[in-house]
């Protein structure tokens, strides 16, 4: 297959530095700017492909570290690829893991509650911190990460080679190669040793990428540098200068959004435009306007999935945008979540049901929250398409800060 003819991304729209555009792939095209479900283990929690589908969902991003430990590179592949296996026919992004895998090392040795913090500015990201003793599970070398599973004990390696492989043969159709994930408690000379390791590994990537046939995959490079100016700039240089179809901005971005800003304000402006830009791991909705506004077209993030299994729903006249349903306000409140949601959540359940299921334990309202909350996150993202070819941005974020969000 031509891969010319299966990806690409087109610019058709834009409203100072946003971009709306259209990202084609092997499974469909993607609107964007767009927001990417994270479904790490092919899953997303408590919802079908039917129900993404339905909610608006137009890709998905998995990731190759949990792939590989449950249920194996194997099964997948006797599946004929992701999209058999999970029953979702549209694109699938596949993230190596590295944060998952950094977790096992650095992350846990310092404690990940900590380092999550750092890293999100809300406090424990749902991982139990380890003992203070706790020793790192993985040894990161030049040939790649040699970690210990979670689940048996076993041992396993990833080298950036073996990762862009197991993207390519599980059929994924953007995949993120492997990265070296670093602590925000890392020193100036750690992160600089970081991030040129993470170049190292990016050009075996990109090289092990060229070697197969092409099927109309995309393999997308990493920029690092944590919240160091000098690192940010040297690493969007580097790995723009490189044959990479798309680039994704990661690593930690700084305490606060002004600092994930300020992160985004060094690293754009060395991006070419006529590529798709990724923003790893961000999807409040705060930053979601952010980041768009700076020029980014896709964002990843499970925070609204793991609000919603909390029993958080997202709503926009809330404070932070977030109604915590378990609250006994709305023990008798017989309205849905949001007045004027078009989810099929608010349009058959009260928040009074959906606070009696939580509190309850049934499983239903996790299911009713998740899916609340993904829609409401495309519909988020439909608003800023919109905007930006109406030339309108600037008053769909001026609308949007009315609301309470401090």
């Amino acid at each position: 297959m031509d891969k010319a003819a299966v990806f690409s991304f087109e610019i058709s729209a834009r409203d100072q530095r946003a971009r709306a555009g259209r990202l084609s792939t092997p499974h469909g095209v993607i609107e964007t700017p767009a927001f990417v479900p994270v479904a790490t283990r092919a899953a997303i929690p408590g919802l079908s492909a039917e129900d993404l589908k339905a909610i608006g969902a137009q890709v998905l991003i998995t990731n190759a570290f949990h792939l590989h430990l449950q249920p194996g590179e194997e099964v997948i592949r006797a599946a004929s690829g992701l999209q058999r296996f999970m029953g979702w026919k549209g694109p699938i992004m596949i993230d190596s893991g590295g944060f998952q895998i950094f977790s096992l090392g650095e992350g846990r040795k310092q404690g990940l509650s900590k380092v999550a913090s750092e890293y999100t500015g809300e406090g424990d990201r749902g991982e139990h911190p380890p003992a203070a003793n706790a020793k790192p599970l993985v040894r990161v070398d030049e040939a790649g990460a040699e970690f210990i599973s979670y689940r048996d004990g076993s041992r396993h390696r990833f080298t950036p080679e073996g990762v862009v492989e197991t993207g390519l043969d599980l059929g994924a159709d953007l995949i993120m190669p492997l990265d070296e994930c670093t602590s925000p408690l890392y020193s100036y000379g750690e992160t600089r040793a970081a991030v040129e390791r993470t170049h190292r590994w990016a050009l075996r990537s990109l090289a092990a990428f060229q070697r197969r046939p092409a099927v109309g995959q995309a393999l997308f490079g990493i920029i690092q540098g944590g919240d160091f100016e000098d690192l940010r700039r040297e690493s969007a240089r580097f790995v723009a200068g490189q044959a990479f179809d798309g680039l994704a901005i990661g690593g930690y971005l700084g305490q606060s959004r002004a600092h994930m800003a300020q992160v985004l304000k060094w690293t754009i402006p060395f991006l070419p435009e006529y590529k798709p830009r990724h923003l790893l791991g961000i999807g409040w909705v705060e930053d979601v306007l952010e980041a768009v506004e700076q020029g980014i077209d896709l964002l990843d993030c499970a925070a609204p999935t793991r609000l919603a299994l909390t029993g958080t729903l997202l709503a926009k006249r809330e404070k932070r945008f977030r109604l915590r349903i378990r609250n006994e306000t709305f023990r008798k409140d017989l309205r849905p979540v949001e007045e004027d949601c078009s989810c099929a959540t608010c349009r058959g359940y009260s928040r009074a049901y959906l606070r009696h299921l939580f509190m309850a334990g049934e499983p239903l309202g996790m299911h009713l929250a998740v899916r609340h909350n993904l829609h409401f996150m495309e519909i988020l993202m439909g608003q800023i398409r919109s905007a930006i070819k109406d030339g309108k941005l600037a008053s769909l974020i001026r609308e949007w800060g009315n609301y309470p969000s401090k």
